[in-house]
């Protein structure tokens, strides 16, 4: 099982895990209490109840790059090109685009 702390605006909001079923994405009960915090995406209302998915969510499979840079980020990281989580972990931190960011989870 595979983990990743989900930030929003450098906020914790949430935990993303892999595991043998799929996917799940939970908000931290701290950031589902403060009614001032908005969900991190319109598909991924901010909810008690875990999200569930067979599939790494749209969301943040969108944090990918595609084509040429994905192909050089998994050559340059050794990571397989159909490991979506793995490479979410490994670049999930790095410049995205807008204020969700993941980082792996420390064990």
């Amino acid at each position: 099982m595979k983990k990743a702390i989900v930030y929003n605006n450098d906020e914790v909001a949430g935990t993303l895990e892999k595991n043998s079923g799929g996917y799940v994405f939970q908000y931290t009960d701290a950031y589902f209490t403060n009614t001032t915090k908005k969900s991190i995406s319109i598909t991924l209302s901010k909810t008690k109840q875990e999200h569930r998915s067979k599939i790494l969510f749209p969301f943040f499979f969108n944090m990918l790059s595609e084509g040429v840079n994905k192909q050089l980020q998994c050559r340059h990281l050794k990571i397989d090109e159909n490991d979506y989580f793995s490479l979410l972990l490994a670049i999930g931190n790095r410049e995205t685009i807008g204020a969700v960011y993941v980082k792996p989870e420390q064990e």
